[in-house]
């Protein structure tokens, strides 16, 4: 045993002390990766260069599962500490290799892969520890809390990095990333997070592939999950292409916004996520799986107003009446996306038992977020063939959502006891 022989009752400052953490090392990626992005366009000019960057470093996510499996072997902590003080090396690295004069894509998009490759790794881990520092009452307000800090990054980060790179350059963002790394690396070493050193036999690498074959076998026989996990990946091909894919090509092609308004409607967008997460609490206690169709169905409705936001009539009132209309709809989409997204989250927290926790979690975000990719692409061609006619395509994901509510009636019925509230510990 290593940390701790049982599990106390968690510390409030150990969770406070991970949330200062994850703001730091959050806040210091996306400064980075938003730096990195201004200067391939600016060395480049060319945006299929910079769409080619992002979407390279979106790839490492199927390394979900390998992380849960590291996560669920080794000491959170330590795993930890090492992922940003991994991320503050390749900072300096490539602020060292800026001093020298030279300018590279290949650098900066190396960069990028690799905070994606972390950050995957890093993620499962942090779901992890979530149960192991908060009491099983809090959990909803613990990981609507993360959710927060995650979106938050997502306002901060744009006019923050905007701001920094027009005023001193490239050069101190990454210094500023890289101390933020290192900064949060010390904060996270004072976290005392329960580690079970657990034996293996024969090499580590083996054990490794093991646990992660378990890992897919618990998620596969234990029923609740996975049917849970079924509805998440529908729930992604549906509707988060909608703010990643149609809300920016609703405000710009559509609407016709300005650099500005588009700007507010994307910033509206984090923020709504805020929202959702931040209240959580006051809605967990009256949701269930069985029930989880009403809240689809929810969403599926509010497909109605964002498709007549775009149609001819309405757009020709002018721009405030359908920007209004059309936002105020997605903040009620994404708000209530993200309850429902921290609730199926602490659920499966819930059910799982600690040692396969990070395993278990990452899969179901891993095979949730494949369906994304294959959304965005049903939504470009869908707008692209209804060019002038960008109600049609809602119209389609309402139906289809509203298809998921009834598959998500039919696949939880009566599945609420046996996706427990009481986390299962070693």
């Amino acid at each position: 045993m290593a940390e701790s022989d049982s599990l106390a009752t968690p510390a409030p400052k150990n969770f406070r002390l991970m949330v200062a953490g994850q703001i730091v090392t959050v806040l210091g990626s996306s400064l980075l990766r938003f730096a990195l992005s201004l200067y391939v366009l600016d060395i480049t000019g060319r945006a299929d260069v910079f769409a080619a960057m992002f979407a390279l470093s979106s790839i490492p996510f199927l390394l979900g599962p390998v992380g849960g499996t590291l996560s669920d072997r080794f000491n959170r902590r330590v795993l930890m500490v090492l992922y940003d003080a991994a991320c503050g090396t390749a900072a300096l690295a490539f602020l060292l290799f800026l001093a020298t004069g030279h300018e590279s894509v290949l650098a900066a998009g190396a960069v990028m892969v690799f905070l994606g490759i972390v950050q995957a790794l890093e993620t499962p881990n942090g779901i992890a520890c979530v149960p192991l520092l908060v009491e099983s009452g809090k959990l909803e307000s613990a990981n609507g809390t993360i959710q927060a800090v995650q979106s938050l990054s997502g306002i901060v980060a744009p006019i923050l990095g905007g701001i920094l790179y027009s005023a001193v350059g490239l050069r101190p963002l990454v210094a500023v990333s890289a101390i933020a790394f290192v900064l949060a690396a010390v904060m996270e070493r004072f976290i005392n997070i329960p580690y079970f050193k657990r034996p293996h036999e024969g090499s580590i690498v083996f054990a490794l592939v093991s646990e992660m074959k378990d890992g897919f076998a618990f998620v596969w026989k234990d029923k609740p999950i996975l049917r849970l996990m079924v509805v998440a990946a529908l729930l992604n091909l549906a509707l988060t292409p909608c703010f990643i894919v149609a809300c920016p090509l609703v405000l710009r092609v559509t609407m016709h916004s300005t650099e500005t308004m588009y700007g507010v409607g994307m910033g509206i967008i984090n923020v709504a996520s805020i929202l959702g997460a931040f209240s959580i609490g006051a809605f967990s206690k009256k949701m269930s799986i069985p029930g989880m169709w009403r809240w689809i169905l929810g969403i599926a409705l509010t497909l109605v107003p964002m498709a007549i936001c775009v149609t001819p009539v309405m757009l020709g009132l002018g721009f405030w009446p359908s920007f209004s209309v059309f936002m105020l709809s997605m903040i009620v989409m994404v708000a209530a996306g993200t309850i429902l997204s921290i609730f199926v989250i602490v659920r499966i927290q819930a059910k799982t038992p600690i040692e396969n926790l990070g395993k278990v979690m990452a899969i179901v975000q891993a095979v949730a977020q494949c369906a994304a990719p294959v959304g965005q692409m049903l939504y470009g061609a869908a707008f692209q063939a209804f060019l002038g006619e960008a109600y049609i395509p809602f119209l389609l994901v309402g139906a289809l959502t509203m298809a998921i509510a009834f598959i998500a009636k039919v696949m939880l019925k009566g599945k609420d006891e046996e996706l427990g509230a009481t986390p299962t510990f070693l």
